[in-house]
């Protein structure tokens, strides 16, 4: 009950934001042209300010490597499997997306909160150094994603175009500036000065304009993603729809827990985060990406909305089968 409640409250305030959108669009409180310019708002702006504000501050000393290298390679391999899953759909403007759903997690909103909440103070410091390795490959995964399906079949893929998308891209820009500012603050710290305290202390108008952007992000996304959202869709995409939802919550977490504890990732410090990596909803932010790269985004947002609502279920039936087999104490 404790970790059904839990779960509850992890994923509510990612669907009832969604819900009030529907329900506002349904009023024609939104307009077409307000929600394209806010989709843009969100992800030119918004989301990569908080991925910066996210890793700006990270701890990158005392990094166990060994496990951070099984989270990348683990998203690789899902990456991998999903190429593989994408064969069977026709729509190339549509394979990406359905690729996402393969390795994309909400890691960043849902994942590390959760993590904490199963693993403690410990595991919420391991999942936010997990973050500075995680968020950047899933962001350029994504890109690639979005843009290898793009092509004519007799047309290759140009690399260097593919390369300029990446460097192009505003999240990883956000990564980017986050883990340069954070490293020059852990030298600046070597020299006993601690510029991130600094800011938070001295020259706070920085870092609260910085929170304050990053506390308008998800609340803009899902009430967008809930106005753009239509019931009518399910129908005509409910086999896309049941393949995304079934790799994102229930496939590959099985795939990569089941690993994962077979290579001795077993602590409930290891298992806390490795759910929050692979178990939770795909992100958010996938939504925004995939429309301002031109591909389906009302298929984009109907696996966020369902990833979101279904995963209610998943996590709480993963995590008593953790529970169970003696990975978490109740």
């Amino acid at each position: 009950m404790q970790h059904l409640l839990f779960t509850f409250n992890a994923i509510l305030p990612i669907i009832l934001p969604i819900l009030l959108g529907y329900f506002l669009k349904r009023m024609n409180f939104f307009k077409p042209d307000f929600l394209n310019e806010a989709n843009k708002l969100v992800f030119k702006i918004l989301i990569p300010v908080t991925l910066f504000c996210n890793l700006y501050m990270a701890n990158l000393t005392n990094i166990d490597w060994k496990f951070v290298g099984f989270g990348a390679a683990a998203i690789l391999l899902l990456f991998g499997i999903g190429l593989i899953v994408t064969i069977f759909f026709k729509n190339k403007k549509q394979k990406g997306v359905i690729l996402q759903a393969a390795f994309r997690s909400n890691y960043a909103i849902i994942g590390i909160p959760l993590a904490a909440s199963l693993g403690g103070v410990i595991a919420e410091a391991e999942a936010s150094v997990m973050a500075a390795v995680s968020v950047p490959l899933f962001n350029v995964l994504a890109v690639i994603a979005l843009t290898i399906f793009d092509k004519e079949d007799n047309e290759r893929i140009n690399i260097k175009d593919l390369l300029l998308k990446i460097v192009k891209n505003p999240l990883i820009q956000g990564v980017v500036a986050g883990l340069v500012v954070c490293g020059i603050n852990m030298g600046i710290t070597a020299l006993g000065f601690d510029i991130v305290s600094f800011l938070n202390t001295k020259v706070t108008f920085i870092p609260k304009t910085i929170s304050s952007l990053k506390a308008c992000t998800t609340p803009l996304a899902l009430l967008v993603l809930g106005a753009k959202f239509e019931f009518t869709a399910v129908k005509k995409l409910w086999k896309h729809l049941t393949v995304a939802v079934s790799m994102r919550l229930f496939i590959m977490p099985a795939i990569l827990l089941t690993i994962a504890y077979l290579l001795g990732f077993n602590s409930s410090t290891h298992f806390a985060i490795m759910i929050a990596l692979f178990a939770t909803p795909i992100a958010v932010s996938s939504v925004p990406m995939t429309a301002q790269m031109h591909q389906d985004d009302e298929l984009a947002g109907q696996i966020v909305v369902w990833t979101s609502a279904i995963s209610a279920f998943s996590l709480f039936l993963i995590i008593f089968i953790c529970s169970q087999i003696g990975i978490f104490a109740i």
